[in-house]
């Protein structure tokens, strides 16, 4: 595979994951200069690559590693998670905590606004 072939792979991934550059850089780590540079074809470092390869779910050769479906709904799950648990540091501080079947409740409703309510926008915001 060429150095053309994989980066087509990785704006098609990034397009399908619907991740705008400036999350894609706060997700992987990597400055907007360094993934602009790569997104316009010039030379990056191998560890650049394979950061924003693995942030979209593709091996280093820009094969699909996890489906995109699954990608967006581990985000998601993350995402969920720690809105989740800042709610819960709180209440637990004020001796309120949440029990364990309300916190799942809790996650899988906001991990469904991630993916498809109100928040979608933001799945991959930081």
């Amino acid at each position: 595979m060429t150095r053309l072939e994989l980066l087509q792979k990785v704006k098609d991934r990034r397009k399908q994951a619907g991740i705008t550059l400036e999350n894609l850089a706060e997700v992987s780590h990597l400055g907007y200069k360094t993934l602009s540079r790569f997104f316009a074809g010039h030379d990056v470092k191998l560890s650049t690559v394979e950061k924003v390869t693995q942030v979209l779910g593709l091996d280093f050769a820009g094969n699909e590693m996890i489906d995109i479906k699954t990608l967006k709904e581990k985000r998601a799950e993350e995402k969920a998670k720690y809105i989740v648990s800042l709610v819960q540091d709180t209440s637990a501080l004020e001796m309120q905590g949440l029990e364990s079947n309300v916190i799942k409740d809790l996650i899988e409703e906001i991990k469904k606004e991630f993916l498809t309510g109100q928040y979608k926008k933001n799945l991959w915001a930081n």
